[in-house]
């Protein structure tokens, strides 16, 4: 079970079709009915409890008067972002994080890719960070609505998708190529690194290019989470202006 508390993760878990085990409202607490309407039409009546005992179950106080407890997330195959494409009628867009250890950074960037219509999300199982409550408060609920994918080794994963069509790019100071160079117009996958390490040299050498955002200041490169989001929402905004051009 996983417990979310706060009225985006909750709100965003029960708008997405997540079905809650329990759900907990303080009594006499305002702006919780769409919650509590959506709790019902899943079958269940929200308990209404006081704001202490609701602050006790979640260990926060900083719960806004509501909470709930849900199964696992799902988690999906590779094929999965693919097929959402497909049936939305978009060019594929994956984003695949490369041993991300911070929640705040993963959480950003899940809002980002939510915001920018990403079809899927690569996680590795191991020596990252993964998807929480915690990611799911950061990204505002985003996290709720996108089809997130665990691998084991993101290597193979990348080049399962490149064995379909789909085009990898890393995102690395070191890149060769300035990110807005590349035609994004095409089948994609965006690969962010780890903070401090960046991508790990096979994953590197899986990219079919590796692009950088230049800078002028003085530190030597942007936080992930910014940079992935840099990327991402450029992407996002090539396809819009190309899909504008064409139904001219």
């Amino acid at each position: 079970m996983e417990l979310l508390y706060g009225l985006h993760p909750v709100r965003e878990a029960l708008r997405a079709g997540r079905v809650p085990h329990e759900v907990w409202v303080v009594a006499g607490a305002n702006g919780l009915g769409e919650i509590v309407a959506l709790a019902r039409a899943s079958g269940v009546t929200p308990h209404a409890v006081a704001r202490r005992e609701l602050g006790d179950l979640c260990r926060s106080s900083h719960h806004q008067n509501v909470a709930a407890r849900f199964p696992d997330r799902t988690l999906y195959p590779l094929d999965r972002p693919l097929a959402l494409a497909d049936a939305r009628g978009q060019l594929p867009l994956v984003l695949a994080l490369d041993l991300l250890q911070d929640p705040q950074n993963l959480g950003s960037l899940l809002r980002t890719a939510e915001a920018v219509g990403v079809h899927g999300v690569l996680l590795p199982k191991d020596r990252s960070v993964g998807a929480s409550a915690t990611v799911s408060r950061i990204s505002s609920g985003a996290a709720e609505h996108l089809s997130l994918c665990a691998v084991t080794n993101l290597t193979r994963a990348l080049s399962w998708y490149k064995e379909r069509g789909i085009w990898v790019v890393g995102l690395d100071p070191a890149g060769e190529t300035q990110f807005e160079a590349p035609d994004y117009e095409r089948p994609l996958a965006v690969v962010v690194g780890s903070e401090g390490k960046g991508l790990r040299p096979l994953v590197r050498r899986a990219c079919d290019y590796c692009v950088h955002i230049p800078m002028t200041g003085k530190v030597a490169s942007l936080n992930a989470a910014v940079a992935g989001s840099i990327l991402l929402y450029h992407v996002w905004r090539t396809r819009q202006a190309a899909s504008a051009g064409r139904a001219e």
